[in-house]
């Protein structure tokens, strides 16, 4: 089965709302009542309205199975981590012009991460002489 492919504005806004503990469930349960109004008055989510509204099944497989940003940027690729992972910048990982290096994830967010990345990024893995994994996430462009 092909991946689930969202834009980088629909996946922020997913991951924005999932960022306010709301569930899945909750979700999928206040797009079918239309109360969206009570995920965030300043969030517009117009587009995930359509995308649910476009196809039921298909959005419940994006919420419950994942999805692929068909394209993520330098800025949605921190965006992302911030949001989906807690990851942040220079905290949890060093900012490079091409992309980000020495990110620690466990094997669950990174097999997620793989998935949510677009073609035009390359993961690389590492493990040091202290048997840390860490991860470098670099722009295919620049390889």
């Amino acid at each position: 089965m092909e991946n689930n492919k969202l834009s980088m504005m629909d996946a922020i806004l997913l991951e924005t709302i999932r960022n306010k503990g709301i569930s899945n469930d909750e979700i999928l349960q206040k797009l079918e009542e239309k109360e969206t109004h009570l995920f965030d008055r300043n969030t517009e989510i117009t587009s995930l309205i359509s995308l649910y509204e476009e196809d039921k099944s298909k959005f419940a497989s994006i919420l419950h199975d994942g999805y692929t940003v068909k394209f993520v940027t330098r800025n949605g690729l921190i965006n992302l981590l911030k949001l989906k992972f807690n990851k942040i910048a220079e905290r949890d990982y060093q900012l490079l012009e091409n992309g980000i290096k020495q990110l620690q994830m466990d094997e669950q967010q990174l097999a997620s991460l793989k998935q949510l990345l677009s073609i035009n990024w390359v993961i690389q893995e590492e493990t040091n002489e202290s048997s840390l994994k860490f991860i470098h996430i670099i722009s295919a462009a620049t390889i």
